[in-house]
């Protein structure tokens, strides 16, 4: 998130028991016979018991983390583990149910589906895409539509292109910057920035028309390169860069790693954690690049929209602190409109509201950066399909990715209204 924090599901993964999660390596990490259990804490004492595991173990991997009592954690255990685990939660009389005897499957199946459709046809949102397939449908927009012009924000610590487009009908227009794949797991992310990308250049809909036409419009599909090629390479679950912190610990988390409030709330100092905020704020190039190329902007931006999943919410700043934002109440109306018009098409329902009351503290976001710093006022993150009742939800079935940009769209078209009829949008300079 997904984001987050101790508290939620996109803090997701302690570093694991085996060596490849911490090892640049092309060997494929696995699952094999990983269990999924969801707990549910009935007590003050109980919920302390199962928070207090995410930090002493590093063979459960927390997809969600409760709370409140009565909040679910969600927690793939080692098998090595798993008599300890069951045992604690027995001794404590924890409410726990088994929801899936080895999460392998689902990461068995999805790259089965993928490594069979490597020789297919033109890039389409029927199933997701790699990096390098990203890129080249990129420099083919770019290619063939003289509106879409190339955009390169700097390297990654690979050495990857932080690459984007710019698309624009003439100069002026206010600034909407699109930011996708921070979190490297979250493939719907991409999916969903391509998927909103082609219907700005190619969809003849009236409404999606002027939408495009009012703005300039800054798109990157995948601002965390190395982590998404590794997720496709070796660890579907991983979160964060690939920067090397000592000999077992790679990456901080680069949506904790922005220099606004940085370190201060939902983040950890341990270099193996998901969460882990980095040594410094913009320690990692890619956040560093990336606002360096966001900074320059300063002046023509109106809106920056980043793109994570899931939970299917739309939330806004802060989430350093449960203060509300000076235009709070704008854009807590903003997002119940955006969300209204979201669920008119499949009936989709998003939460909303400011990120520290809506689901957890959370310091150091790109999304918060925009707006503390650069003063850009409309400041929202998507986390989108599927709800938080899913736990492998970052592997979203392929036949809800063109669904998932349609109803986004839809609601993209409303987040925009809504905020220039309140007089937000000022012609770039």
């Amino acid at each position: 998130m997904v984001w987050n924090g101790v508290y939620s599901r996109c803090a997701a993964m302690a570093v694991l028991a085996f060596g490849v999660v911490a090892i640049e390596a092309a060997q494929l990490a696995r699952y094999d016979n990983y269990p999924l259990y969801r707990v549910t804490p009935q007590s003050e004492e109980q919920l302390k018991v199962v928070a207090a595991m995410e930090h002493v173990s590093d063979s459960l991997i927390f997809l969600e983390t409760a709370r409140k009592v009565g909040d679910r954690f969600d927690i793939i255990v080692a098998p090595h583990k798993l008599a300890d685990f069951t045992e604690t939660l027995e001794a404590d009389y924890i409410p726990h149910e088994l929801i899936d005897e080895n999460v392998q499957r689902s990461f068995d199946e999805e790259r089965s589906r993928l490594t069979n459709k490597r020789a297919k046809g033109p890039f389409d949102w029927n199933d997701y895409h790699s990096l390098e397939e990203i890129h080249a449908w990129l420099d083919k927009m770019a290619n063939d539509h003289r509106e879409v012009e190339l955009l390169d924000a700097g390297r990654s610590h690979q050495n990857r292109t932080l690459k984007g487009v710019k698309l624009s009908y003439g100069e002026g227009r206010p600034g909407v910057f699109i930011e996708g794949g921070i979190h490297a797991r979250e493939w719907i992310s991409p999916a969903t920035v391509t998927y909103i990308l082609n219907e700005l250049v190619n969809s003849e809909d009236a409404q999606v028309r002027a939408l495009a036409e009012k703005y300039d419009w800054y798109v990157f599909p995948s601002v965390n390169p190395d982590g998404y090629a590794y997720t496709f390479q070796v660890n579907r679950l991983w979160r964060k860069t690939r920067t090397p912190y000592g000999p077992f610990c790679y990456g901080a988390d680069p949506n904790r790693n922005w220099n606004f409030h940085w370190a201060e709330q939902g983040t950890s100092n341990n270099a193996c954690s998901d969460t882990y905020a980095g040594p410094k704020a913009f320690s990692e190039v890619e956040t560093r690049s990336l606002s360096s190329f966001v900074e320059k902007l300063r002046g023509k931006l109106s809106a920056y929209i980043a793109f994570h999943s899931y939970s299917q919410l739309l939330l806004f700043p802060y989430g350093h602190t449960g203060e509300h934002s000076p235009n709070h109440q704008d854009l807590d109306e903003i997002a119940e409109a955006t969300v209204t018009s979201l669920a008119k098409r499949y009936g989709t329902q998003y939460k909303y509201g400011n990120v520290y009351d809506a689901i957890y503290p959370a310091s150091g976001s790109s999304v918060d950066w925009s707006y503390g710093v650069e003063d850009v006022k409309i400041a929202y993150t998507y986390e989108l399909r599927p709800d938080g009742g899913a736990w492998n939800g970052f592997v979203l079935p392929p036949n809800e990715i063109v669904p998932t940009g349609e109803e986004t769209l839809d609601s993209l078209v409303t987040l925009l209204e809504e905020s220039a009829a309140r007089g937000y949008y000022k012609a770039g300079k």
